[in-house]
């Protein structure tokens, strides 16, 4: 069968693929618990029954906030199923933030995870005058469970079937809302079309067994990135294991070994540096080996036959050093999908060389969300692109350089806001605020980030993301912020990596490391001089950063400086370390 609405997915694994025994599965106290395809059929129509009888119509907001688990699914689908709308928030986003998406959504009712939300949302409530019911995941005191839903007797399917007969594949299915990097967040309203065909247009690119196959799911479902790629293997016939949280990540790989996942540029930086850093620790021969390879690595090209005496070093370097990086995501990983910002071409050419294919995809929540993507056969994959849109979406390149985009997948529109709407989509057209052009035709290249370019007092125009990833690519930089706006010329905010400076300081006899300190050691400071002049060599003398200042602290969601898919909040930054930035141009 051919899903046209969201929660088809679910009937087309159990005809393409007669049900999966492992469709979602998650752990709980130590133990992984797993949902067949049939169980939650079953499961998703006892919902729909108990949000009918609760009072639950088409077109009413429901909220979820909450981490990834198969719950958040469950709610998904079944409101799906009977015409309800699901606006998904991110657990780590302010007060204020709250207070504008469920007010400006309309939200009804809540379905959340802890009791540290459970708290937040109190504190708020009478600023939420429509909320009327929250319901909670985890078992909290004073809190209604999810579960009380769940109509075991399903006295409501005759009028479940007949809403889900009535539910359009152009209805609307969800609004997200943006991360929200500049004022306030505007809400995607993405239909059933949209993701449906996205979904179906990503399952086409992986490369796995369909019916038996495995994917770590662990970037949050509240961006639309990750909840197109779950409906994605549901629709390849793929079992999702959700990771316990971010920090047992590379456990939770070891014990599922997944054949697929998705991430983004932030976390696999962490996955190599790790590696990196464990590359330091040996001595002696060892660490000359790996060194070796990794240098290897950095010259390899999927797209180019390498040459016999290329191919007998690496073939020495896999066994000695490449393996162990395939046995820690899992032995069995055959496609790892990264979106969400640039990603730098040495990991690439790095996990590539080691077996691991890294294909880099570029998209829009505005586009449900995936526009390209790099394919795991060489000649469909380019170093340095964003890859081939994908089937039934079209691109074009605009006369001042901006990326059109059109397609099933663009959205309906945002909600609220039909003037930018009209600005956004004009005949048919997404206009991206991207500047791209297009490879041998086919591939698609970010050159510049439209949204976030800003001009010297000079007049000229830096885009601060690839001074960014240059930056990035030194092993003794975590995090990065290019500023200059109007200034003379760019500078940078930057986070050490605080693990490898340690190290290094150990080995140069500078023993007071604490970040407060470090962070002023003369010695450190001619040290990230000459990192930042390594990384200033590819750029024309105007663009090259000039000065920088470190920082003590880590930017995370917590403290603001981050969006839930870890992209740096420069108007935050720029407020929150004016003070740095005032003493740079002084």
């Amino acid at each position: 069968m051919e899903p046209k609405r969201v929660f088809d997915f679910i009937d087309q694994q159990k005809e393409n693929y007669g049900g999966l025994n492992v469709c979602f599965a998650n752990k709980e106290n130590g133990n992984w618990i797993t949902y067949s395809t049939e169980k939650i059929s079953e499961l998703l129509d006892q919902l729909g029954s108990g949000l009918l009888r609760y009072g639950l119509k088409k077109g009413d907001k429901i909220a979820i906030v909450s981490d990834n688990r198969p719950e958040w699914n469950f709610i998904d689908l079944a409101c799906a199923q009977i015409g309800v709308t699901v606006v998904p928030i991110y657990p780590t986003i302010t007060p204020d933030d709250y207070i504008f998406i469920f007010n400006h959504a309309e939200i009804k009712v809540a379905f959340i995870e802890t009791k540290a939300l459970s708290n937040k949302i109190n504190k708020i409530k009478d600023q939420l005058p429509l909320l009327e019911q929250v319901y909670t995941f985890n078992q909290i005191d004073g809190e209604i469970h999810w579960s009380s839903l769940v109509d075991v007797t399903i006295s409501e399917q005759e009028s479940i079937n007949q809403i889900k007969d009535e539910i359009s594949e152009d209805d609307l299915y969800t609004i997200v809302y943006t991360s929200g990097t500049t004022g306030n967040p505007k809400g995607v309203m993405l239909s059933h079309k949209n993701v449906v065909s996205d979904a179906i247009a990503a399952a086409e690119t992986l490369p796995v067994t369909r019916g038996n196959a495995k994917a770590l799911s662990f970037l949050p479902l509240s961006h639309v990135y990750e909840r197109t790629s779950v409906y994605s293997y549901i629709c390849g016939g793929v079992s999702v294991y959700y990771a316990e949280n971010v920090a047992k990540v590379a456990e939770n790989l070891k014990e599922v070994q997944p054949d697929v996942f998705c991430t983004v540029p932030r976390l696999l930086e962490k996955v190599y540096d790790t590696i990196v850093s464990k590359g330091m620790e040996t001595k002696g021969l060892k660490r000359a080996i790996f060194f070796w390879a990794l240098n290897l690595g950095l010259k390899y090209n999927p797209r180019e036959k390498m040459g016999l005496w290329f191919n007998i070093q690496h073939a020495i370097a896999d066994k000695l050093v490449f393996k162990k990086w395939r046995e820690a995501l899992g032995g069995n990983i055959k496609n790892m999908n990264v979106g969400a910002a640039a990603l730098q071409p040495r990991l690439i050419r790095s996990f590539w060389a080691a077996g691991i294919k890294v294909c880099e995809g570029y998209g829009m929540s505005e586009t449900a969300p995936v526009v390209c993507v790099n394919r795991v056969n060489p000649e469909d994959m380019m170093v340095g692109t964003v890859g081939l849109p994908l089937n039934g979406v079209e691109l074009k390149i605009a006369s001042d350089g901006e990326i059109l985009i059109k397609g099933p997948n663009v959205m309906l529109g945002y909600f609220k806001q039909p003037d930018l709407t009209a600005k956004t989509i004009k005949e048919g057209w997404l206009h991206s605020g991207d500047i791209g052009e297009l490879v041998d035709g086919k591939f698609l290249k970010i050159t510049d980030r439209k949204k976030e370019l800003f001009k010297t007092s000079a007049g000229k125009y830096i885009s601060p993301q690839f001074l960014e990833n240059k930056l990035k690519e030194s092993f003794f930089i975590e995090q990065v912020a290019v500023v200059g706006n109007h200034q003379k010329f760019p500078a940078a905010l930057i986070v050490p990596n605080y693990d490898a400076l340690e190290k290094w300081c150990e080995e140069n006899h500078i023993f007071d490391t604490a970040p407060q300190n470090i962070i002023q050691n003369p010695e450190v400071l001619k040290k990230f001089k000459r990192e930042v002049m390594q990384a200033n060599k590819d750029f024309a003398r105007y663009e090259q950063v000039q000065k920088f200042k470190l920082l003590e602290n880590e930017w995370t969601i917590d403290t603001g400086e981050v969006t839930p898919t870890l992209k740096p909040k420069r108007k935050i930054i720029n407020e929150k370390y004016k003070h740095l930035i005032d003493e740079i141009y002084t």
